[in-house]
């Protein structure tokens, strides 16, 4: 038990974030709904936070840049192998440029513990101009 509560520590047999969208195609001003699966590692941890950004990354100029971010504050305890789940809800802002092949959005989510390494999950999004038909 001592070794698995170590390991996780560093990130071994760590509780691990998954955010799932119900789609991943959006206009600007759009709400983006979902939901955040945590599913826990190999012993029970106190989850501390959950951070979403959106992100836009310009491939060419090499840049990324936050567009907005939220954050839910928690004082769970998510137990060893079991899956929770939090409600995820976004407005994407007006003012967003439709996606090309040098302009991708994407929810970067970070999951903090009170002890422990964090967990990381990355989800690509398009956004569409609000004429075009998906």
């Amino acid at each position: 038990m001592i070794l698995r509560k170590y390991m996780s520590l560093i990130g071994i047999g760590s509780a691990e974030v998954d955010l799932v969208l119900n789609k991943d195609v959006y206009r600007p001003g759009e709400a983006v709904h979902g939901c955040f699966y945590i599913k826990g590692g190999t012993i029970e941890q106190q989850i501390k936070r959950i951070d979403c950004d959106l992100v836009v990354e310009d491939s060419s100029i090499q840049k990324e840049e936050t567009v907005d971010s939220i954050s839910i504050l928690s004082a769970s305890q998510i137990e060893s192998e079991k899956t929770v789940q939090f409600p995820f809800s976004f407005q994407l802002p007006e003012s967003l440029s439709a996606s090309t092949e040098q302009i991708s959005y994407k929810f970067k989510t970070l999951l903090t513990f009170t002890v422990g390494l964090e967990s990381k999950d990355s989800d690509h999004i398009k956004i569409i101009s609000k004429r075009d038909q998906s």
